[in-house]
């Protein structure tokens, strides 16, 4: 328990230093004691509370969301290498994100809840169409078939995406820039737009962690031990979507953060998903916050995408994991 203890402190003190280097480091730096210092110069407060703290905010929103769904589907498939990005539920988010804003969708009801909102019903949609697929090819469901089958559906919708991008005209920049995966430039209202979608994905994975603790034993021993299988995976994958679906609307596609988090979390405290969740929560938070400081520094003034970042991170962790997973199986 005294290492469970100190990884929460350990945890938080990072994405304390994470949040504090990601608002003093730029092309201007700015002092922490901005945040309370009223007399504090204009310029520096501005770019303090206008630009920095909701661009460090809605990263550490997104890697937050990324990792804990992540985690939730690892646990879940009982697969270290499911994650939203391999699983195609990136892809699906990115669709349904990408159709909003080639045909320019807004709906009253939604209002600029819109494009998270279509992103999710993406995100949700390609998850089915994955595990579908995938048991009617092998109904163990194997590793192997997983991938494969995230491979399949996330290239008919990247052909989809490329498709409404060879259509488009002026919007062509935009929806580009957005595959990308950025939080540059997003502002408040993308904080807001994705903060009321972290707390409802969150609350549902949540809610299930015992559910999952219990499915790690297969679906057979959790109905013994009085888990009703069906709802708990329904809840689980629901809210995985809507976690993906809310990061992918507001930041575009960032692979690979609930790939390394979720895994590295669990070799260091475990697979007990009451700490699992939350842990690697505040571990994604970090993460993208530290990636998108080094996305806007390395090659300043050039910013680079930031899911070029967390690709040269999670590939090597993802080939690491798989050859490891063969060896073992092989053995």
């Amino acid at each position: 328990m005294r290492k469970i203890v100190m990884g929460y402190i350990v945890a938080l003190i990072i994405l304390c230093i994470s949040v504090w280097l990601g608002i003093s480091i730029g092309s201007v730096e700015v002092p922490i004691s901005t945040l309370w210092n009223t007399g504090a110069d204009e310029t520096a407060t501005n770019i303090l509370w206008k630009i920095r703290m909701p661009r460090v905010i809605l990263a550490g929103l997104v890697g937050a969301a990324l990792a804990i769904a992540g985690a939730a589907f690892q646990g879940l498939l009982k697969n270290p290498l499911a994650d939203p990005y391999t699983l195609g539920v990136s892809s699906g988010a990115s669709v349904g994100a990408v159709v909003t804003l080639f045909f320019g969708i807004t709906t009253p009801i939604f209002g600029i809840y819109t494009l998270p909102i279509f992103s999710m019903i993406g995100a949700l949609v390609s998850l089915f169409i994955v595990l579908g697929f995938a048991k009617l090819v092998d109904r163990m469901m194997k590793m192997e078939t997983l991938i494969l089958t995230g491979i399949i559906v996330s290239s008919f919708l990247s052909s989809i995406i490329s498709l409404m991008i060879a259509l488009t005209g002026e919007e062509l920049r935009q929806i580009i820039s957005w595959l990308m995966g950025s939080v540059s430039m997003r502002g408040w209202p993308y904080v807001k737009m994705i903060f009321p979608f972290i707390i409802i994905g969150s609350l549902m994975l949540w809610v299930n962690r015992r559910e999952l603790n219990a499915m790690l034993f297969g679906e057979e021993r959790a109905k013994y031990l009085g888990v009703n299988v069906k709802r708990s995976k329904r809840l689980l994958l629901l809210g995985g979507s809507i976690l993906t679906g809310s990061a992918v609307a507001v930041s575009g596609t960032i692979g690979f953060v609930g790939l390394v988090v979720p895994h590295m979390t669990r070799l260091m405290f475990g697979a007990d998903h009451r700490h699992l969740l939350p842990l690697s929560f505040i571990n994604g938070a970090s993460l993208l916050i530290l990636c998108d400081l080094l996305a806007r520094t390395i090659i300043a003034p050039t910013e680079l995408p930031i899911g070029i970042i967390t690709s040269f991170i999670g590939a090597p962790v993802f080939a690491y994991i798989f050859f490891r997973q063969r060896r073992t199986k092989g053995a």
